[in-house]
């Protein structure tokens, strides 16, 4: 066994350590570990889980990357471009790509009675993926569209459904601006909430034969295609590849397409995002000088009382390098324990808050009702070893001083 290892370890479980007053210090720099690393893991779990909860919804409602006509603006009302894309299999051929599906939209005035509100019809096909509006239902069932008749049933939020004073199974009329002004009539299949009421309040979904209907479009022509992606880590790269495919496809009346992702729609919400990040490693970093500057304390209060000791090994021969591996080694065991409690506190609150969600927040400020939680084994693994690595480090320094210990002066009074 490696003696510095065994003398260290002896001195961390020995019975000799036991007298010793480093014994209430060490538990308070124990502590001091413990508290840090805990939380660390709340604050990275607190903030992921909000970045991934907000991120989801935005892109449940446009996808991670959109390809539509160039010539469209920030409107609700877009120029059309065909469904039938020469890239479109080579679309499903580039790395990262899940999914890839049409739509088509048109805005317009939902009226009930005496009340209305201005929302913006989302058309789909039939090969739309339902997932997101599936895990936000809250009452009645998605609608069904097929390849017969056009189907006349749509999605409202809870939003939508409270303003106007609506339920499952109501009819509706929406009415759109064009020329001529145009009326549809609808029956409410489902509603959903995402809690994301500057969406919520906007989009209601339907067929998007309806929207192709009201724009005078033929059936080939739509608003766009969302893409979604494996990975929204690599959302830059996966949308320069799309770009790089559709950028020269012209259209048959000359224009061109543009590629855009769901950070580039939403900058201010993504830069706000980033912000929230920044501070989390703000509070890392703070987190892991408190740590690291506690077992300094706890290193230097170590070495005083055991100047007799350093000074009988220096007598003995023993390399100042070693003696200083000892409290290294020592530290190291005191540094574990400490993540070991950090771990426990710290990853029991962040189940209880999974769980339960006894945490909430002020929906119209956070869009969310709840303090979500992301639990990723992956984090807290490199949360303790970078916790580890850097205390350790910070202690190769102040363990010089046991260089500076003179056994002649240590042992003569002994």
């Amino acid at each position: 066994m490696n003696l510095e290892y065994f003398i260290a370890k002896r001195l961390v479980s020995g019975k000799e350590s036991k007298g010793y007053v480093s014994r209430s210090i060490v538990s308070i720099t124990t502590f001091g570990i413990s508290l840090s690393l805990a939380v660390m893991i709340i604050s990275v779990s607190v903030v992921t889980g909000f970045k991934e909860s907000i991120s989801n919804k935005v892109i449940g409602f446009n996808g991670d990357i959109q390809i539509e006509n160039f010539d469209s603006n920030t409107s609700f009302e877009t120029n059309p471009i065909s469904s039938n894309q020469p890239f479109l299999q080579k679309l499903k051929q580039i790395n990262g790509i899940n999914y890839f599906q049409k739509y088509a939209i048109t805005a317009g005035i939902l009226k009930k009675k005496e009340d209305n509100q201005g929302v913006v019809l989302k058309g789909v096909g039939k090969d739309y993926n339902w997932s997101f509006f599936k895990k936000n239902l809250i009452a009645g069932s998605i609608i069904n569209i097929t390849d017969s008749a056009i189907c006349n049933d749509i999605l409202i939020s809870k939003t939508i459904a409270n303003l106007l004073k609506l339920k499952v199974g109501d009819d509706v009329a929406m009415f759109f601006v064009k020329d001529p002004p145009r009326a549809r009539r609808f029956k409410i299949s489902g509603i959903y909430e995402t809690s994301m009421d500057e969406l919520d309040k906007v989009y209601i979904i339907g067929d998007i034969r309806h929207v192709q209907a009201l724009n005078n479009w033929e059936s080939s022509q739509i608003s766009g295609f969302e893409i979604t992606i494996d990975d929204f880590k690599n959302i830059e790269n996966a949308k320069n590849s799309v770009e790089a495919l559709v950028g020269m496809n012209l259209q048959p009346d000359g224009s061109a397409l543009k590629t855009q992702s769901i950070v580039e729609k939403y900058p201010q919400l993504f830069d706000w995002l980033g912000l929230v990040n920044m501070n989390v490693w703000i509070i890392i970093g703070l987190m892991l000088l408190v740590a690291g500057f506690n077992m300094i304390s706890g290193l230097m209060v170590l070495i005083l009382e055991r100047t007799r000791m350093i000074g009988l090994l220096t007598a003995l021969g023993a390399r100042s390098i070693s003696i200083r591996k000892i409290f290294i080694y020592q530290s190291g065991f005191l540094v574990l324990k400490g993540l070991l409690w950090g771990n426990i506190v710290g990853v029991s609150i962040c189940l209880i808050q999974y769980f339960f969600h006894l945490v909430q927040l002020d929906q119209s400020s956070y869009f969310i009702t709840y303090v979500p939680i992301n639990l990723s084994i992956v984090n807290y693994l490199l949360l303790n070893l970078g916790t580890l690595v850097s205390i350790i480090l910070m202690l190769v320094f102040p363990s010089l001083v046991i260089s500076k210990i003179s056994p002649d002066i240590t042992l003569r009074y002994q």
